[in-house]
């Protein structure tokens, strides 16, 4: 057995929770290994859709321009009728952007492509997940955790201060950590398969036999790809043929057509749905995310976004306390993440239902814009504000330059904004950018953006987490209130 030198993080899973937390550690200078016991990248569609909310993540992570080339708007739905005539509509609301929200529409990116993207990202940043290596075993203590681990090289003992699962709904991490995962299987079984096919055409989604969960089956062109994507619910017990033979056949069957034919297979499953949640997202030094922590139905494209958003909330909490804040930062993940899986589980569960009466409508529920942390112990100030999403507004640089509040959010920092305030009220401390807004400032609120997103008084602050949501609103009159909030979260004033 061969000793490796202590990281200050083991990531078991490389997919895209696991990418997400590798990437924004990566960027923080925490060292870390990401470890994935499959051979190789998962190469399916299952995630396909990128949500609002994770857009202005993965700008923030430097890849939303890469996603947006290699992907694709999701196109309009045609739905035929046992006599073949059809008609067309579009169940995801087309809404323009604004200048607080400048994404308002999902995203289509089959799951490997995204996933291929956000590896390059994080080989950029001098990192690279290790495939063929798997976590057997762990122990922690009160100061980190032994990590085993198993690859073809041989077996290695790792010492890292701390351990995240990404490792999937069936996380070994999880299990050995005897956590419960409460919830249930949902009573439907249904296929997805990539494949190439011909007899259907690309400019829309051809969904037939809904409202007949005996009939459906729904054949959507992957974005970025010459791949179709079929999905169709099958019986509990059903024995479904994943050939390309077997699809096509299937698809006949379902249809009355015999002009669309499987040429290939990319990945198929056949799986049943099921809406967990864990009981707990930490054991002392080792924590879960993703699929590790909740399971979703796919309706409403909800898992991949839920689970990229748990790693984009322990990212920075982790290299918080690596640097030296209160090991209690820790507890605000749970606090946090475990509520929002808890109520996007039931959002899935609810559009489930719906998908089975034929009802395939998404709307801004979908979009994950609205959730935030308004009851979490890092919320200060203004209770109807403070917790939810820092809204993104154009603005003027004093030097006449056009900029975007998201640029300034933009990276590992937080981000301190104060309106119409006086310079110096606030010291400046490793890790914090403060700017202030106003005729006198570095920023002009030149056409009112801002101030119609925040709703900030003359001589109020507004402190920006990492993460992109309000940890804090506060007058000038209550700094010290702010100075504690800033201790509490390890941005300690730079000594003279």
């Amino acid at each position: 057995m061969n000793e490796r030198c202590a990281v200050d993080v083991v990531i078991c899973g490389a997919g895209a929770a696991g990418l997400t937390l590798a990437i924004d550690l990566a960027r923080r200078g925490i060292t870390f290994r990401l470890v994935e016991k499959n051979a190789e990248p998962f190469h399916g569609s299952r995630g396909k859709g990128i949500q609002p909310r994770s857009q202005e993540i993965f700008e923030d992570l430097g890849i939303l321009d890469r996603l947006f080339a290699v992907g694709g708007v999701y196109p309009t739905e045609r739905r035929y009728r046992d006599d073949g005539s059809y008609t067309e509509a579009d169940s995801i609301e087309r809404n323009a952007s604004t200048a607080a929200e400048p994404y308002q529409q999902p995203l289509m990116v089959p799951q490997f492509l995204t996933e291929r993207v956000m590896r390059e990202r994080l080989l950029e940043l001098g990192h690279r997940p290790e495939f063929g290596c798997e976590l057997v075993a762990f122990e922690q203590d009160d100061e980190g955790v032994s990590v085993q681990l198993a690859s073809a090289a041989g077996t290695q003992s790792v010492r890292a201060r701390w351990l995240v699962g990404a490792d999937g709904g069936r996380s070994f991490v999880r299990h050995a950590l005897e956590i419960g995962f409460a919830g249930k299987t949902l009573g439907v079984r249904a296929l997805v398969a990539d494949v190439q096919l011909s007899g259907l055409t690309r400019d829309c989604w051809h969904r037939f036999g809904e409202g007949d969960l005996l009939r459906q089956v729904a054949v959507c062109p992957l974005a970025g790809t010459e791949l179709f994507q079929i999905q169709a619910p099958i019986a509990l017990e059903a024995q479904v043929d994943l050939s390309a033979q077997g699809l096509t056949a299937f698809i006949a069957k379902r249809t009355g057509r015999d002009d669309i034919q499987v040429h290939a297979v990319s990945w198929a499953s056949a799986y049943s749905m099921n809406a967990r949640l864990a009981d707990h997202y930490r054991v002392g030094q080792v924590f879960l995310v993703g699929d590790a922590a909740h399971i979703h139905p796919p309706t409403g494209g909800q898992g991949l976004n839920t689970s990229v958003q748990d790693a984009y909330n322990l990212g920075w909490k982790l290299a918080a306390v690596a640097n030296g804040a209160p090991e209690t930062l820790l507890d605000t993940y749970e606090q946090e993440r475990r509520p929002i899986a808890a109520s996007v589980l039931g959002l899935s569960t609810q559009l489930l239902q719906g998908m089975q009466r034929g009802d395939m409508r998404r709307g801004r529920d979908v979009h994950q814009l609205d959730l935030g942390y308004p009851q979490s112990s890092l919320a200060l100030g203004h209770a109807e504000r403070v917790g939810n999403r820092a809204p993104d507004a154009r603005l003027r640089g004093a030097g006449g330059q056009s900029l975007r509040l998201f640029d300034l959010f933009k990276g590992a920092h937080w981000t301190l904004l104060g309106y119409g305030v006086a310079p110096g009220l606030v010291s400046p401390r490793a890790g914090l950018h403060i700017h202030l807004i106003g005729a006198h400032g570095e920023v002009i609120d030149e056409q009112g953006q801002f101030q119609d997103a925040y709703e900030l008084a003359l001589g109020e602050w507004v402190l920006v987490r990492p993460d992109g949501y309000v940890g804090a609103i506060v007058s000038s009159g209550s700094l010290q209130s702010l100075e504690a909030y800033l201790l509490q979260v390890g941005l300690s004033p730079v000594l003279p």
